[in-house]
């Protein structure tokens, strides 16, 4: 064997030795033919590359195949120029402009004069599965940065000119081919498109200013979907129609919850059974943090703009922060945030090494400006509150305080029913604040709990490295949770944080009368509480669990004879604590409960004359067709005993444990 051959590492250990030249198609087919059907790409050290492209080196080889998450993304991107080919195929005159792939697929921009329309989606979508099973492959070709545009201009696809003319001179570019038609791209693509398959739906058309601005040309963008199998294709397409029907603001208006307006975008206007829901969850959380030992405390609303200076949230993210002028020449701003204040509060006095940890929560009304095409019911909003808590500590204590963070955010999951959590630490970004070492030191210990955090699962909660993907001014954990038709939602967070004590000059006195600063920890559970209750409005489909819903019953009365009874159940219930409303409207049972049911009150109990006269109840659950006949007794006790929060419930049990334990 030559000096020249390259010295390829495979997943499983071996080692193979190949000719310079040796593709990766080769290297698949070298093994087996069956393996090389299946491939898609190839890793090399770490990079995606066309199987057709020529190994560039030794190293760790492993190959893509097709039903590899990893080829997904191949499969998004071929689809992609496919959908260009179509249009053009259809209407030759428009022009195309980039077709980059997004979260669960992937769109491309067109110029045409006559916009597209939704009918036009089934066209195209027909003429691309022409294309896919032509089987055409995909070939790489290098041209010159002269001779790409030579051919763009010629053939009048003056954006792919454009974005030419942004690539410095004497780079080569990649252009890729499907049969005839061809596109700039720097790649990689799969092998052919007939491996594309037919898991494909395209599913909108929408507008785009080219390259996102405003002053440019309105462009026509195509929206797809793509998988790797018509099974994937399917369960994605159900989970949209079920989003549809679970959108937290459809239900936010049928259950009377909260609603928006022009005159204030982006704030909620929280109607009283909204209101009771984001106080029932502020009371749950209240009583959690008050468990792991945090007090409660409030910063104010507008601050000097020097305080966000020294901060650094002024250099960093003075454009989304809403700010005023007074009288007298001084610029003041709306905390977007509650860390600078939390740290004025642990200023005032002075701390000894024996208080620590000092854990400060506060519920705090923070503003931050969105773009109005960004915001989306409590999902997306310009005033919101934070769950927000700031530990401040030593650095010996700072692995053990995360542990214990990490068991609060968790076992609040658990009480809200989600189980399937991803915990994700994110570390240095480019842009960042402190020095090295302390990032070298933050990292370190919140890779150990990371690791811990796996191990204490028994892998019931998954862990993920996300590289520069921190704080501005320290490493964090990211608590991904996912609801009940598989959407993934980052709420909860633990963020390091060694620079902003330093910046304002915080400190404590450590048991040799030193001072020293302190680490402060910034979390947060459920982040934003309007969007938590946003997720948790989808997540239940608005049938929230008894102990949190705004109104737990509604008694209705069959005959206006019943009434009188009707109040004796809805008292009974209310002495045991349930929230309770009376329908005794000269309307029929069925509309009632129709009614209900569509403000999702979770349960309906009817009562009549032969109720009135048994002392019983028909109990009727959110969802079914079927009602229960119980006793009064049974039903208050059966319901004021599920109405019970998690939280009260634990203490409950453990105290009957403690007591039986005694006995």
């Amino acid at each position: 064997m030559s000096n020249e051959s390259l010295e390829i590492r495979f997943p499983d250990g071996n080692v193979r030795h190949y000719d310079p030249g040796t593709t990766g198609r080769d290297v698949a087919e070298g093994i087996s033919k069956s393996l090389s059907k299946k491939s898609m790409a190839y890793m090399l050290d770490g990079k995606l590359t066309d199987l057709s492209a020529p190994l560039a080196a030794s190293g760790d080889l492993e190959l893509v195949l097709r039903d590899d998450d990893r080829a997904l993304e191949l499969i998004r991107h071929d689809c992609a120029h496919v959908l260009a080919e179509a249009v053009q195929d259809i209407w030759p005159d428009t022009k195309v402009t980039i077709g980059p792939v997004i979260e669960n697929g992937f769109y491309y921009d067109f110029d045409r004069e006559t916009p597209f329309t939704p009918e036009d989606l089934e066209r195209i979508e027909k003429k691309m599965r022409e294309i896919i099973q032509r089987n055409d492959p995909f070939t790489h070709e290098v041209w010159t940065r002269d001779q790409a545009k030579a051919h763009f201009e010629k053939i009048g696809e003056t954006y792919k000119a454009e974005l030419i003319d942004a690539i410095p001179e004497g780079d080569n570019l990649n252009i890729y081919k499907q049969g005839e038609w061809m596109d700039l791209c720097l790649g990689p693509h799969g092998p052919s498109t007939g491996k594309i398959g037919n898991a494909f739906k395209l599913m909108s058309v929408a507008g785009a200013y080219w390259r996102g601005d405003s002053d440019n040309q309105m462009l026509s963008r195509i929206y797809g979907t793509a998988w790797a199998d018509e099974k994937q294709l399917k369960q994605y397409l159900h989970m949209l129609e079920e989003a549809q029907k679970r959108d937290h603001r459809k239900l936010g208006r049928e259950m009377d919850l909260f609603h928006f307006q022009e005159e204030g975008p982006g704030v909620v206007f929280w109607h009283a059974k909204g209101w009771k829901v984001f106080q029932h969850l502020v009371s749950y959380m209240r009583r959690r943090i008050e468990e792991h030992g945090y007090d409660e405390v409030n910063a104010p609303q507008i601050l000097d703009k020097a305080l966000w200076e020294t901060s650094g949230h002024w250099g960093w993210y003075r454009e989304n922060m809403f700010t005023t002028v007074t009288e007298d020449e001084r610029q003041f701003a709306i905390k977007p945030m509650n860390c600078p204040g939390h740290v004025q509060i642990f200023k005032n006095g002075l701390r000894s090494y024996r208080e620590l940890p000092v854990k400060m929560a506060e519920f705090g009304n923070v503003h931050r400006y969105e773009p109005s095409g960004a915001l989306h019911g409590l999902m997306r909003v310009r005033g919101f509150t934070q769950d927000d808590a700031h530990v401040f500590c030593t650095p010996e204590q700072l692995e053990e305080e995360c542990l214990r963070i990490n068991d609060l955010i968790l076992s609040t999951y658990s009480d809200f029913g989600f189980g399937d959590i991803v915990v994700k630490l994110s570390t240095r970004p480019e842009k960042r604040v402190g020095s090295e070492e302390g990032w070298d030191r933050s990292e370190e210990i919140m890779g150990k709990v990371l690791e811990k955090i796996a191990a204490d699962s028994d892998g019931r909660i998954k862990t993920e490295l996300n590289p520069g993907e921190g704080a501005f001014y320290g490493p964090k954990f990211e608590y991904v949770l996912r609801d009940a038709i598989g959407r993934d939602w980052q709420c909860g967070t633990t963020q390091v944080d060694f620079a902003l004590p330093e910046r304002f000059g915080a400190f404590y006195i450590d048991k040799d009368s030193q001072k020293q600063e302190p680490v402060m920890v910034h979390r947060a559970i459920c982040g934003s509480m309007e969007r938590f209750i946003g997720i948790l409005i989808e997540h239940f489909a608005g049938h929230f669990p008894l102990w949190i819903s705004p109104l737990q019953v509604v008694v209705a009365t069959i005959t206006s004879e019943a009434d009188p009874y009707g109040e004796i159940v809805a008292e009974e219930l209310r002495e045991a604590g349930l929230r309770v409303e009376t329908d005794f409207r000269n309307e029929k049972i069925n509309y009632k409960v129709r009614e209900h049911s569509l403000a999702k009150v979770p349960v309906i109990i009817a009562v009549g004359g032969r109720e009135a006269e048994e002392r019983t109840v028909s109990v009727r659950r959110l969802g079914s067709k079927h009602q229960t006949s119980m006793t009064l007794d049974e039903a208050v006790a059966s319901l004021s005993d599920e109405a019970i929060a998690p939280d009260i419930r634990r203490k409950m049990e453990a105290k009957a444990a403690k007591l039986a334990a005694k006995a």
